[in-house]
């Protein structure tokens, strides 16, 4: 586990377009200041609005994580999120000029390699951590997710497809820099080829394709390259489950496992998992650390 609390060194930009809306979005990425936090900055509205990437202002996930806060609405950060978190990166400020997030090439392997391309850097902060004390479930209609105690960050996820490509599928790592990196980043969002029809027909999903998403079509995978794992289907959940958790606002000490969750049911386990207080504690590293605080 790290003492100390990170940013990137230098400010660095990318373009790509939504995934919804099909629009160009331009996004810079900038270093902050201890105990700043994640904050997404809308640079295309009046006075640049922001918003803290935390649960709490969390406000749709029907489709993918929705942040918003003060006219302030950010669609779509979970990739990002799970880059930053994966990289153990504390504290940034992400401008953007439109709603929604570039989705790239439906991974965070984009985002991933621009933060290792800006460079990283160690501030004096000491890193602050939640750390579970008592195992935290939450179950209802076959989905669950809980959190037990751990000395590390863990992730065991579990996903069950009726459909012979995919069935059910586990991955389970310590979450570092070099196993998000190597094994996790750059798996594909994924999706079925009637599905994103349909979506297209009600207007989302403009900007899908086979260069941002994994397509199923039948018992077939229409993207020319095939899948970059055989288990690639569970590698993104486990990404998208680094995202959304690391909306808790610190990073996690405790092993997190999920069952045929999704962004919904992973922002209801954090509602649940702040209501428990007696089941996890802060813990600071670092030169002044004194342990639990």
């Amino acid at each position: 586990m790290l003492n100390h609390q990170q940013t990137i060194t230098k400010s660095v930009s990318c373009s790509g377009i939504g995934v919804h809306s099909g629009k160009t979005v331009n996004l810079t990425v900038r270093p902050a200041p201890v105990n700043h936090g994640i904050r997404f900055v809308r640079v295309d509205l009046p006075g640049q609005p922001g918003v803290t990437a935390h649960f709490n202002n969390v406000v749709d996930t029907s489709l993918a994580t929705v942040i918003g806060a003060e006219g302030c609405i950010v669609s779509t950060v979970e990739h990002l999120m799970a880059g930053l978190a994966g990289m153990s990166i504390d504290n940034v400020i992400v401008e953007v000029d439109g709603y929604e997030m570039p989705i790239m090439d439906g991974s965070a392997g984009p985002f991933t390699r621009l933060i290792e391309s800006a460079g990283i850097r160690c501030q004096e902060g000491p890193k602050c951590y939640f750390k579970v004390t008592r195992p935290i479930s939450l179950s209802e209609n076959g989905k669950s997710v809980a959190i037990h105690p751990a000395d590390e960050f863990r992730i065991t996820c579990t996903i069950v497809f009726d459909h012979p490509l995919i069935g059910s599928q586990t991955c389970d790592y310590v979450i570092n820099r070099e196993t998000f990196a190597k094994e996790i980043c750059s798996a594909r969002t994924f999706g079925f080829l009637q599905e994103a029809e349909m979506m297209k027909r009600y207007g989302l999903g403009r900007g899908g394709s086979l260069d941002n998403a994994v397509i199923i079509d039948g018992d077939r995978v229409l993207n020319e390259d095939g899948l970059r794992w055989p288990d690639e289907f569970v590698r993104h959940k486990c990404l998208d489950c680094i995202g959304d958790f690391s909306l808790i606002g610190m990073p996690i000490m405790g092993h997190i496992v999920t069952n045929k969750s999704g962004h919904a049911f992973n922002h209801a386990f954090l509602e649940k998992f702040f209501k428990e207080k007696e089941s996890w504690e802060t813990y600071t590293l670092g030169p002044k650390s004194s342990g639990a605080s």
